[in-house]
Order: C-alpha cells, then structure tokens, then sequence
C-alpha cells in the first residue's frame, strides 16, 4: 500500500509568494491526470449505451436484458463509491484512479472477447460489467478528493467544473468513437464497440500513472488554504488525529446534510440517468430515427452537459459558495426543458432538447459534489462524495435503468407505483416530473444549511482579518 501513500514532505518553509506563483503548474499536472483518466472512464463506458441498438439487432438481446446488465454496473458501482473510497481517503487518490482505469479497462476488453464467440450468457456480461462499474466507482470521488487537496473553497466551483468537461467529453465521443472503431478495424461488428476504447483506456491508464503530485504537501508546500489565505475549517482542523472511523462516523454518518444531498441526488440521477441512458433507444423505437441519429444524443446532450457545467461552477462561485440554491434553479429549469425533449418529433428538436437538459441537469449533478465536499473534512472527502454516489447508483441509476426499462419495454406489462400502471416511452416522464419535483424540495432544504455555514465561514475570516 506503500504506492498508494501521499508522501508529505517535511515543510521546507518556501515563502507563500513562491508557492502561490508556482501553484498553477503543479496542480495542471494532477488536475490533467484525473481530468484523462476519467475522461477514459466515459469512454468505456458509454460505448454500452451506444451499442445497445447492435447488442440488440446483431446479437439478440433484448431491452429488458440490456436494462438488467446496466442494473449490475448501477448495483457495483453504487456499492464501490462507498466501500473504495472509505479505503481510498488519505491514500495518493491521482495514483489510484489510474490503476482503476487499468483494471476496468480489462474487464470491458473481456467482454469484447466474449462477445466475438457470436454472443455470451447474460450472467457473464452482467458479472464483467459489474466488475468493471466496482473499479470505476471510485474515480468521480478520487478526483474530487485530489481536486479538493490543492484548490481553495473560493474557487473550487470553478476547478470541479472544469474536471466535470471530462466525463462530458467522454461520454460526448464514447458513442462515435466506439463505433468509429468497430467500423474501422471490426466490420461494423459489436464487438468493435468493446475491444477498441478499451484498449485506448488501457494505455490512458499506464501513461498517467506516475504524473503530478496528489497533495501540494508533498513537495513540501503548505496546505492549499495557507497558500491562498482562506481560513482553515474547523473539521480539517480537528480530524488531523482522529482515525479514519472516527472522522467516518463523526462527519459522515451523523451528519444530516450529508444524508439529504445523498437523497437528493437519487432524483438528479433519476432524471439524469433515464435521458442519458435511454435516448438512444428512445429515438429509435419512439421516433424512428437512424443508428447515427440515435447515436448522436449521446453527444449533444453531454455537449450540452459540458457547457452547462463550466457555467453553473462558476455561477456557484459567484454566489460565495451557494451550491445548493443554485441547483434548485437547475432542476426548474430542467422541468421545462422536458417538456421539449417529450413532444419533439423532429432530429433538430430533440437535439436542442437534449443539449438544453445535459446543460441544465450537469449542474446539479456537478454541485450536489461540490457542496457535500464542503460539508466535511478533507480526511473524508473521497467516502463522502462516493456516499452520494451510491445513493445516485443503487437507487437513482438503477430505477433509471430497470424500473425504465420495464415501463418502456413492449414486451412487458409496464410497471405499477402506488397504484397508478406506466407503461411505454410517454410514461416515462411521469417518473422524470416525480423526481425533479422531490429534488427541488431537499436541496431547497439543504441550500439552508449551506447559507448558514458560509456565514459562519464569513464570520471566522472577518475576526481573523480584524486580529492581523
């Protein structure tokens, strides 16, 4: 475990003026590790997405087949952002998210091997599919706990927004890179889907392995609030002699903001999840599109995901801090954009649609994050934003997924909640309007807590400022 230890060196007491100066170069060199390897992450994993229209015609599955494998990614992925990251947290984050990467990408090469034999049982995908969503769950909150380490809370909006662009762009390309190559080097075959971007991940992963520093401490720096004159939070304070079950049960599990961003991001994962994942299909069964239209939402919604990211880390900033309230604005807005994305019936309104819904549902998405990270120390940043996550997988991702796929899916007698039966692809936005409603509501709530919390921050600055 020796290679996956920050190694924090002795401070060699470099003015802050140096180190302020130098400050950018360093952090590039971590933030552009975590920002390819997730990015490389997307790339094998939408290709699932954008190859279940050939999964489907070439090789037989069906769409309830095809929800259930999504369902064991949801399943392992939710579970690992949790369990991986309780081990992950002090550890050298930057360094393991690479070998992450190397592990999934093996895992999605082998199911590209499996399905060259003309096809695989459904319980060995779903087993391989799983595996790599437990080697991926950690990536998200292993980038935000690098991130964390060398940003100062003023700016981390902006930092985590710009980090956001690449799972956006991994998951804008997955689709027409997948396919791209299965056409290229594998006849159009499915199969080319899998082997192709699994094998760019795997190269991804080993070049990046050993670039940048996790923590501006080890290179004998000070911590990244001294480096920017930001006073330093109580909890960082308090948790620098506390073991690591400690700070978990203290800051974590009893930490009721905490609990209301994990439950308000099953209903962003809802929303976001059952567009993201579905659309393709949507647009080809609902609205007749072609294989290449059907591809193309995955790229303007995560287009769109990219922009809208960028702009509302930005906007959070602007507002000192106030994630949450912006995220309540996000979900509204969103509301509307649904509204398009459900009776479009030509390409160009439903690409408008989707851009619209990735820029608007990203935002959420991107500060639900952002403000869990700030409501507890650095010591749990990596559990923390991975708590949020299992919530997003194992609730929001998989009812996006399963319960979706039995309301869309002809073949079955729809899905029945609280008595009311859905059944086919209109049906699916009753469900979407449920969860930005709820959404709406608890991070209103927590958008309390947060403005409580900057003005205690605020408070603490000011009587520092008044002692110098």
């Amino acid at each position: 475990m020796g290679f996956f230890s920050i190694n924090r060196i002795k401070n060699a007491n470099i003015p802050i003026e140096i180190q302020r100066k130098q400050w950018l170069k360093q952090f590039l060199k971590a933030f552009l590790v975590v920002f390819i390897a997730y990015m490389a992450m997307y790339l094998i994993r939408n290709n699932f997405k954008a190859a279940q229209p050939l999964l489907k015609s070439q090789l037989g599955f069906s769409t309830s087949d095809l929800g259930y494998i999504g369902f064991g990614f949801s399943v392992t992925y939710g579970i690992g952002k949790t369990l991986l990251g309780y081990f992950i947290d002090g550890k050298n984050s930057k360094r393991i998210i690479s070998v992450l990467l190397i592990l999934s990408a093996v895992m999605v090469l082998a199911i590209g091997l499996a399905l060259s034999a003309g096809g695989a049982p459904i319980g060995l995908l779903l087993a391989l599919w799983g595996l790599s969503g437990l080697f991926q769950a950690p990536g998200g909150p292993s980038s935000y706990s690098t991130i964390t380490r060398w940003t100062p809370e003023k700016q981390r909006g902006r930092y985590l927004g710009f980090w956001n662009w690449s799972h956006n762009i991994g998951g804008a390309v997955a689709g027409g890179f997948a396919l791209w190559g299965a056409n290229l080097f594998f006849n159009g075959n499915v199969v080319g889907m899998f082997v192709f971007p699994a094998i760019i991940a795997l190269i991804i992963g080993v070049v990046t392995l050993f670039i940048g520093k996790d923590d501006p401490e080890e290179l004998g720096w000070n911590r990244s609030e001294e480096i920017f004159g930001e006073p330093i939070a109580d909890e960082n304070i308090e948790t620098e002699t506390m073991s690591k079950w400690k700070i978990f049960t203290t800051y974590v599990l009893k930490n009721p903001w905490i609990w209301l961003l994990c439950i308000s991001n099953v209903f962003v994962y809802v929303v976001r999840i059952g567009i993201d994942n579905w659309a393709p299909l949507y647009v080809s069964e609902h609205l007749h599109f072609s294989a290449e239209s059907a591809v193309n939402t995955i790229f303007y919604f995560e287009i769109g995901a990219l922009f809208g990211s960028l702009c509302w880390g930005l906007l959070s900033d602007f507002l000192k801090g106030r994630r949450a309230l912006v995220s309540v604005l996000c979900l509204v807005l969103t509301a509307v954009a649904v509204l398009g994305y459900r009776y479009g019936t030509s390409e160009l309104m439903i690409y408008v649609s989707l851009f619209a819904l990735g820029a608007l549902i990203f935002g959420p998405q991107l500060l639900i994050g952002v403000s869990i990270v700030g409501f507890a120390p650095k010591k749990a940043t990596t559990v923390t934003n991975g708590m949020a996550g299992t919530f997003g997988y194992l609730f929001g991702d998989s009812m996006a997924k399963v319960g979706l796929a039995q309301i869309a899916d002809p073949k079955t007698q729809g899905l029945t909640i609280g008595g009311i039966t859905l059944h086919g692809w209109t049906d699916t936005f009753i469900v979407f309007n449920a969860a930005l409603v709820l959404g709406i509501i608890f991070l209103s709530i927590v958008a309390i807590g947060e403005e409580k919390k900057i003005r205690r921050l605020r408070k603490k600055q000011e009587q520092i400022h008044s002692a110098v």
